[in-house]
């Protein structure tokens, strides 16, 4: 199903519409051509880990051609033959890589941004993933906008390419969703602005297999995750003597929202529920940011 952008109106409230193989022993190493020794004594060894290819790092299970060149797992499985001698690719292990590559620093994907740690390939990954100087994404909800970043160019980016975004300044706003009826999976999009940061809103609907639509709220910082954990968000639905309620820290942009959305870690309800608070088909969130108490 096709996704629908909204944008409102500016006020205090919103209408949101809707590479040869290696000696077995690492003492042989440091007198390969090339080779500089650091001060510790542990040679500079991840650049013989070099995929010819993507010039990414070939970690293991390391695989090799008959005449000992290795390519990384992913570009593995793209080619039909050896990159560096044109031979056939087998299935063979390089073992000596592997036990050599098991005591190797190996820098981060993103030391060319920034990264300054060097980390064993079996932590490599992991921090990968929650590296701070990773590029960020445009935090716009669905998959169209291809845009990656710095921190400092998301808010330019969304001022430039997502204009039908509406910024609200101050601490305690209403966000009026309209048209919440709409058909299909629909997002309502807005900025908040406060205490010198800027925060997205979103409210996600979803149209599940059985046909029972749910309404997921979030709100997430341009921010580091770090910076997240000094606020506290509050969304709050009034209407005809009910309440419902959601506080919870926002979600860095680095993180992005739909791994909460997919554990319901946000305000979630379904059509039902929706309905009891609406007003002819439009639905008020009463959001409101505040500052950690520590």
């Amino acid at each position: 199903m096709s996704r629908q952008a909204a944008s409102g109106q500016k006020g205090r409230t919103l209408q949101v519409l809707p590479n040869t193989a290696l000696p077995m022993q690492t003492s042989d190493l440091p007198s390969w051509p090339g080779q500089t020794a650091n001060p510790n004594g542990n040679s500079d060894l991840a650049s013989f880990f070099e995929c010819p290819v993507c010039f990414d790092y070939a970690l293991p299970p390391i695989m090799q051609c008959q005449s000992g060149h290795i390519v990384c797992q992913s570009c593995r499985q793209k080619l039909n033959m050896c990159p560096t001698c044109r031979g056939p690719l087998g299935n063979i292990r390089n073992l000596a890589m592997e036990k050599v590559a098991a005591s190797v620093p190996f820098p981060c994907r993103y030391s060319n941004n920034g990264c300054p740690l060097t980390l064993l390939h079996t932590e490599k990954s992991e921090h990968e993933d929650i590296c701070e100087h990773r590029p960020y994404t445009c935090p716009c909800p669905g998959a169209s906008c291809k845009w990656q970043g710095s921190l400092e160019q998301v808010m330019p980016h969304l001022m430039q390419s997502h204009k039908s975004i509406t910024t609200l300044q101050g601490e305690d706003i209403v966000f009026l969703a309209t048209d919440i009826n709409l058909p299909g999976a629909v997002d309502w999009v807005m900025m908040q602005s406060c205490f010198g940061h800027n925060f997205m809103l979103v409210l996600e609907k979803q149209e599940k297999i059985d046909g029972l639509q749910m309404f997921y709220a979030i709100v997430q910082l341009i921010g580091t995750r770090k910076q997240a954990e000094n606020f506290i968000y509050r969304l709050e639905l009034n209407g005809h003597r009910r309440r419902l309620t959601w506080e919870a820290a926002p979600r860095s942009i680095h993180d992005g929202i739909q791994s909460a959305i997919a554990a319901s870690d946000c305000l979630v309800f379904d059509t039902n529920i929706a309905q009891l608070f609406a007003d002819h088909g439009n639905l008020g969130i009463n959001v409101t940011i505040t500052i950690c108490d520590r």
